[in-house]
């Protein structure tokens, strides 16, 4: 053995030690709620690959969608074709609001789906509860933040995972997440031209 393949032996064993001491450390489990945000791509996509995750363990879970009902999506597609038994999808939007330009009718779909999305997490069969883009119906106030926030300290089962995903999440849910990941926009093909594509935005 070289010296310098020994010396990174050594390196390494230190820091799987190290690392090891960390992890046994680690013992809890709990129902995580999960915050993906930012002005970046990828909220969704992200949040359904937690989604699949539970899917591919044979673990049930449920999909509520707040906003694109009015779009294509390869996702929900899939589930409903292959996996309906495993993950319930939702679709309550219908589209945004730029494109329905009815408030009233917008805020009726958000509270149904808030409702919906209660029911889901009540419900103790569901590992992993997924919002999608409820973010964008707590900025319009489509939805109260307060009651979302309440619900989720004091009525969420011990166990479920609940992950949200939209643009601008309010401080109320970042402060009670456990887990938050901000997605920065740094490049798109949008600002160069390029339409979304089949296959790589939905």
């Amino acid at each position: 053995m070289s010296e310098d393949t020994e010396r990174h032996a050594m390196k390494m064993a230190k820091k799987k030690a190290a690392r090891d001491k960390i992890m046994a450390t680690k013992t809890d489990k709990k129902g995580l709620i999960v915050v993906h945000t930012g002005k970046g791509k990828g909220k969704s996509s992200a949040a359904f690959g937690m989604i699949f995750r539970c899917i591919a363990h044979d673990m049930k879970c449920a999909v509520v969608q707040f906003i694109k009902g009015g779009m294509e999506c390869g996702e929900r597609n899939l589930i409903q074709e292959k996996f309906s038994d495993t993950c319930e999808f939702h679709t309550m939007g219908e589209g945004f609001t730029w494109e329905t330009q009815d408030k009233s009718r917008d805020i009726e779909m958000a509270v149904a789906a808030w409702e919906k999305s209660k029911e889901l997490i009540r419900d103790p069969a569901n590992t992993m509860v997924l919002l999608d883009e409820i973010n964008i119906a707590l900025r319009y106030d489509y939805i109260d933040i307060n009651d979302v926030v309440t619900f989720l300290t004091e009525e969420k089962p011990e166990m479920t995972h609940v992950v949200m995903t939209g643009r601008n999440a309010k401080e109320e849910l970042i402060e009670i997440a456990d887990l938050v990941t901000e997605m920065e926009l740094i490049k798109h093909p949008f600002r160069a031209g390029v339409k979304a594509q089949i296959g790589v935005e939905f």
